[in-house]
């Protein structure tokens, strides 16, 4: 980036807030703030710091949204899920290059709801256990995961740590290996509380998949209902031969 984008003055902007990314001190997803914002805090004029913004945001590093939670931000790397795979989040994110993280939101033991009982082929009223997470791409919120099971297959899950893969955990403590799963995919809106957990504004678009995850046996043992930020992702899908016959991708920012 030339120092004649903007000038001397514009151009140490950009530095500053290339060195910054370098440290840390800004990450995918920071919020830099608006422009009166910046300006006041990098001692400069508007019209400086939108000749400094520029070329950063032309090379793909910051992004503008705009709205009440609008401003500039650090842009988040593309990560990349396909539909109906039987791989954990963390497993997904690890092989693209990208950091995981997870915070469970909160879990529950109780009667299964009647939506439930059918997607697990369970009575209505079993006993399930239910786990809420938000989970980090690049510690940038990526998604809110809500995943329910039928507590007599596991009775001590919600004493095991689930910051991880479930899947994984699943397969080694209980023996449940996932064999097949069937995905729903709409787009809905964010309540007040996704927009909070996923850091966007009310009433934004998110991917939402619905999931009911099978054993080797054809038995469900998941039942869960995942939100994406919409903002970051892409759908595909691929058709190989016969009519039926189609595989579906989704990309995840």
């Amino acid at each position: 980036m030339s120092a004649t984008s903007g000038g001397p003055v514009a151009e140490d902007v950009r530095r500053r807030i290339l060195s910054m990314l370098a440290v840390g001190t800004l990450r995918p997803g920071s919020r830099l703030g608006t422009e009166r914002e910046m300006a006041e805090n990098f001692a400069v004029s508007r019209s400086t710091l939108r000749s400094a913004l520029l070329p950063l945001s032309q090379a793909g590093v910051l992004e503008r949204r705009t709205g009440r939670a609008g401003g500039t931000f650090v842009r988040a790397d593309v990560v990349q899920r396909n539909a109906g795979e039987l791989v954990g989040l963390p497993a997904r994110l690890r092989s693209g290059g990208h950091t995981s993280a997870t915070r469970v939101l909160g879990t529950d033991c109780r009667a299964a709801t009647p939506v439930e009982s059918r997607a697990l082929e369970i009575s209505d009223g079993t006993e399930i256990f239910t786990i809420r997470r938000l989970r980090f791409a690049d510690g940038v919120p990526l998604s809110v995961d809500f995943a329910c099971f039928v507590a007599a297959h596991m009775e001590d899950l919600l004493e095991q740590p689930l910051g991880g893969s479930l899947y994984e955990l699943l397969r080694v403590r209980y023996g449940l290996t996932p064999a097949t799963t069937t995905e729903t995919i709409e787009v809905v809106t964010a309540s007040p509380r996704e927009a909070e957990w996923l850091d966007i504004a009310h009433r934004k678009p998110l991917l939402a998949i619905t999931r009911v995850t099978r054993d080797d046996s054809g038995r469900p043992f998941e039942y869960a209902y995942d939100l994406f930020r919409a903002d970051r992702v892409r759908l595909t899908a691929t058709s190989h031969g016969t009519v039926g016959a189609v595989r579906r991708s989704v990309n995840t920012a």
